[in-house]
């Protein structure tokens, strides 16, 4: 399936909502109005031109000093090859959204791709990026009363976390052993 069908088939399904297209190379993508995802996201899942039913990851890009950080949905349409045989990949498209950096949100789709559940708490911890819906959306790496999203390239890392010494330490004038 190639990633060009996949954009005539949004474009079609859903017009204007396709802002740009990188369909060239090893990594074809699609930017995408937030809005909408939910249903996009359905619609790719399962609607038989496309079939993407396997989400191998969502990745998320601090785009500072823009004010977006942008969602990177890997989806791929696996399908079975043949009795005893490995299943295939049918095609592969990554799905992009920009999302404000200040109070961003996006629908949920861990209830369309269930691997998103904890996809999109790693974003949610640590980039600040909140998931409507989603049915347990906590923190997954840092501990539940951690300031701020570490991953932010504007993040300022503490000094200190419950007394533990934290980031670099002061010299001490000794230069460091090898």
């Amino acid at each position: 399936m190639l990633a060009a069908r996949i954009a005539e088939l949004l474009e079609a399904q859903f017009p204007g909502l396709l802002l740009a297209s990188d369909l060239d190379g090893l990594h074809p993508s699609l930017t995408l109005c937030p809005e909408s995802w939910k249903e996009v996201a359905a619609f790719l899942h399962h609607d038989p031109r496309a079939r993407f039913n396997f989400l191998r990851c969502i990745s998320t890009v601090d785009l500072h000093p823009e004010p977006f950080i942008e969602l990177i949905y890997d989806l791929l349409a696996l399908e079975p090859a043949g009795p005893g045989e490995p299943w295939r990949c049918a095609g592969t498209i990554a799905v992009r959204l920009r999302v404000p950096r200040d109070a961003g949100s996006v629908p949920s789709v861990a209830d369309i791709w269930p691997a998103a559940e904890w996809h999109e708490r790693e974003a949610f911890d640590l980039m600040g990026v909140r998931f409507e819906g989603h049915p347990d959306l906590r923190r997954i790496l840092c501990p539940d009363d951690w300031v701020g999203h570490p991953l932010r390239k504007d993040y300022q890392y503490p000094t200190e976390y419950h007394g533990i010494p934290a980031g670099p330490a002061p010299p001490t004038g000794e230069p460091e052993p090898p």
